[in-house]
């Protein structure tokens, strides 16, 4: 009995070796056929992952222009910032990824190019993993840069804000995203006249958010200041009136700029995606370092929403050069940015008189601006330069400003762009949308 189960235990044994055996070549086989696409899986992986993160920016855009607003103004702002998404999405698969991409179908040398509407990956293998070298698909490449483009209308949400009809602002968005964002894009990330002579923004500080700072301004401009903000008498501060929520918003938005940022490594070379994490989490603690000083410095307290904001600007001042400077170059570039942050908001608001709920114009215009100059100053790339950074600074602010301002100025014409005095006294929310985001809780007044 013994020794025919010891028989029995042999032939299992040298079965399950011959068997382990066989599936050790296989697998060893198929290892240098499938290498590549162990890769192109892991890189494409990580650019979806990072495409989730961009998202979860809009719930912080979301989260802290509703805390930075009145509470009478809340649905409003939720609304648009649910809308932009929307309209960042669908204008961007019908006419702006291929405005901002447009391959060899350049029709205006390489300032405007468009390569047909609707969005189609190439057949097989040619959208998969041989479309951008075997990083990523062609429609997480679409996804990823279509969440990018979203957000440049959210930045101009918060500087209109608590003033604007709905309809135009959703009108504006849909142009100026759907046509402007990805025109002036292509000239650089479209392989354009900018990246042709060096010009250089990693991830957006300029392509991203200058451009929707320059719109945002225009806008302010053409609104002018929310009822009551300035007067013979001064001054008057509309404090927001949900700062946990604001807190909340900035958490949020940090945490998605690790995929804003970190996507845009455009794949998942464990190197280069974790430097550029590094140094995008240090410009944004020194970003609210210098702005936790300078407040307290100039307006004798520190100012928790100039801290919030700090953290936004270190983010935005390094978005340009987050893979190119180093470590300590992205503490000064963030540190410069929380000053300036702080330094800005009171100038545009005491000085220009430009009414700017949020902040958006120092954070995202002036801190790109920054941010795009800081690649030339501190790149450890030699080819990266002062001069042809302010080429391109210059160029996208002369066509996003007029291109906003006339956009904003037609719609005011045809349509108009300011609600009443009654409705921003009682509150868009009611006006804009019949119902409350505090029923029962919410008091009207004429602040």
């Amino acid at each position: 009995m013994f020794r025919s189960m010891l028989k029995l235990q042999k032939k299992g044994l040298l079965r399950f070796t011959l068997l382990t055996l066989f599936f050790m070549n296989i697998v060893e086989a198929a290892g240098a056929v499938t290498a590549e696409e162990a890769m192109f899986t892991v890189n494409n992986t990580w650019m979806m992952v990072a495409t989730f993160l961009v998202f979860i920016m809009h719930l912080g855009f979301a989260t802290l222009e509703s805390g930075l607003m009145r509470s009478k103004n809340t649905v409003n702002i939720l609304f648009k910032n649910v809308a932009i998404v929307a309209i960042g999405l669908l204008t961007y698969a019908i006419c702006g990824f291929n405005l901002m991409y447009p391959g060899d179908a350049w029709l205006l040398g390489k300032c405007f190019g468009f390569a047909g509407f609707g969005i189609e990956a190439p057949l097989g293998a040619a959208g998969l993993i041989n479309y951008a070298d075997g990083q990523y698909t062609y429609w997480t490449d679409f996804l990823f840069q279509g969440m990018f483009a979203a957000t440049a209308a959210t930045i101009v949400s918060g500087a209109v804000a608590e003033r604007i009809k709905l309809h135009s602002f959703l009108i504006f968005s849909l142009l100026y995203v759907g046509l402007v964002y990805p025109i002036v894009g292509s000239w650089k990330w479209g392989g354009g006249w900018l990246d042709g002579i060096g010009f250089y923004d990693f991830a957006g500080s300029t392509l991203v958010h200058s451009v929707g700072g320059w719109a945002a301004l225009a806008g302010v401009i053409v609104l002018g200041p929310r009822l009551g903000k300035y007067s013979s008498a001064g001054i008057k501060a509309i404090p927001g009136h949900n700062m946990p929520l604001a807190t909340i918003g900035v958490f949020l938005l940090w945490l998605g700029w690790f995929g804003f940022n970190g996507g845009s490594v455009l794949s998942a070379d464990p190197g280069k995606v974790s430097f550029v994490l590094v140094t995008t989490s240090l410009a944004a603690a020194a970003g609210i370092i210098g702005a936790m000083f300078t407040s307290d410095i100039v307006q004798k307290k520190p100012d928790l929403s100039m801290v919030l904001n700090g953290s936004l600007a270190g983010l935005v001042g390094i978005t340009a050069s987050a893979d190119t400077v180093s470590v300590l170059s992205s503490i000064i570039i963030g540190g410069i940015s929380g000053c300036l942050v702080v330094i800005t908001v009171i100038f545009i608001d005491a000085k220009l008189k430009l009414d700017d709920p949020v902040g958006a114009l120092s954070v995202h215009l002036v801190c790109g601006i920054w941010g795009t100059l800081a690649v030339g100053i501190f790149s450890q790339n030699p080819d990266h330069s002062v001069l042809i950074q302010l080429i391109g600074i210059i160029a996208y602010g002369l066509v996003s400003f007029v291109s906003a301002w006339v956009l904003f100025m037609g719609i005011k014409m045809i349509l108009g762009i300011r609600v009443s005095a009654e409705e921003e006294l009682r509150g868009l929310d009611i006006g804009e949308h019949a119902m409350e985001a505090y029923a029962g809780f919410q008091i009207f007044t004429n602040d």
